[in-house]
C-alpha cells in the first residue's frame, strides 16, 4: 500500500493537506477514507499522531447527521469495555469481524457484477435466438401444410383429378 496522506492540523482546529497544499474539512477526510486513501493526521506543534481522534468525529459526524450504524445499545456495550480484561479481545474481534463482512461484501458484488455483465445478457441472447430458430421452423412447417402440392413433372401446372391416383394413367 501506498504512504498515508499527511494532514496536518493547526492550532486554529484547521486541517491542511500538504499534498494538495490546501485546507480540508472532516468531510475531505470522509472522502478519502472513502475512496480507499489511508490518512495520517498530525498536531502541527507536537507532531502527535490524532488520527483516531480525526477518525472518530468523522464517525461521530455521521451518526449524528447521517442514517446511524451504531446504535445507543451497540455504543452503550462498547463503553462498558473499556478498562475491561476483554478491551483487547473486542477490539481484535471488531477489526476481523469488519475484515470478513468487507470481503464477503466485495465477494458478493464482484459475482453480482459478473452475473448482470455476462450471464443474463449471454443468456437471454441464447434464449431470443432459440426462439427465433423455433418459430422460424414452426412458420416453415405450417406453410408447408397449407402449400398446395407440387408436380415436380408439370411444374404444378397439371393437377391430377381428385379421383386419380399420382402416376396413374387417365387414357387407360
Amino acid at each position: 500500500m501506498s504512504e498515508p496522506r499527511l494532514i496536518k492540523k493547526y492550532a486554529n482546529r484547521r486541517l491542511y493537506d500538504a499534498s494538495q497544499s490546501r485546507h480540508i474539512t472532516l468531510d475531505d477526510i470522509r472522502t478519502m477514507v472513502v475512496a480507499g486513501e489511508q490518512v495520517k493526521v498530525i498536531e502541527d506543534k507536537t507532531n502527535e499522531d490524532i488520527t483516531r481522534l480525526i477518525l472518530l468525529q468523522v464517525i461521530a459526524d455521521q451518526e449524528q447527521f447521517g442514517r446511524p450504524i451504531l446504535s445507543t445499545a451497540l455504543l452503550e456495550s462498547l463503553i462498558r469495555f473499556y478498562g475491561n480484561s476483554l478491551q483487547g479481545f473486542l477490539s481484535a474481534y471488531l477489526e476481523k469481524s469488519v475484515e470478513t463482512f468487507m470481503r464477503q461484501q466485495e465477494t458478493v458484488q464482484t459475482q453480482l457484477t459478473r452475473m448482470m455483465t455476462n450471464a443474463p445478457m449471454a443468456a437471454m441472447s441464447e434464449l431470443t435466438r432459440q426462439n427465433l430458430e423455433v418459430w422460424a421452423r414452426m412458420q416453415e412447417s405450417m406453410l408447408a401444410a397449407f402449400a398446395p402440392p407440387r408436380d415436380s413433372k408439370s411444374n404444378g401446372a397439371d393437377t391430377p383429378a381428385s379421383n386419380e391416383k399420382p402416376g396413374s394413367d387417365p387414357t387407360r
